[in-house]
């Protein structure tokens, strides 16, 4: 899942899809195997996976909008940017329904109320696999 690079600044790619960027963390297990596993639907376009611990232009983006990648990832698409459980929601529409870990996904979160009420857990459990990996925050928002 790699990404065209060549987005204009309207956030389109040469080919009129939206760009597509999540900004995860790659320090994590969890994300990691999450954002290893998930499928977007090809007509969709191509996903940039963005690791939130290394600079990069959306990184700096969203720390200049206040989003805390601490408090959850962020998915673009277009020029709009979803934070948390709107972007996992989001992320589970764009994705496939192929293989077993993408339709148990659109299960779970294809709701946007379930994933409303999900994602706090899942947050909850990064959070302490984080520390018990002995990992520091993402600190994204302290570097403004």
């Amino acid at each position: 899942m790699t990404a065209d690079t060549s987005a204009n600044a309207a956030g389109v790619g040469h080919d009129s899809r939206p760009r597509l960027r999540l900004v995860y963390d790659g320090e994590c297990p969890m994300c990691r195997h999450y954002v290893r596993r998930q499928r977007i639907r090809q007509e969709v376009g191509e996903l940039e996976l963005i690791d939130a611990r290394e600079d990069s232009d959306a990184q700096r983006e969203l720390t200049q909008l206040g989003i805390d990648l601490d408090q959850g990832f962020a998915l673009q698409i277009g020029d709009r940017w979803y934070h948390g459980s709107e972007a996992l929601h989001r992320l589970t529409l764009l994705g496939t329904r192929s293989g077993m870990f993408n339709r148990l996904m659109y299960r779970l979160f294809a709701r946007h109320g379930r994933t409303a009420r999900l994602y706090p857990m899942l947050k909850a459990c990064r959070n302490g696999l984080l520390r018990l990996l002995g990992k520091t925050p993402i600190g994204n928002l302290r570097r403004r």
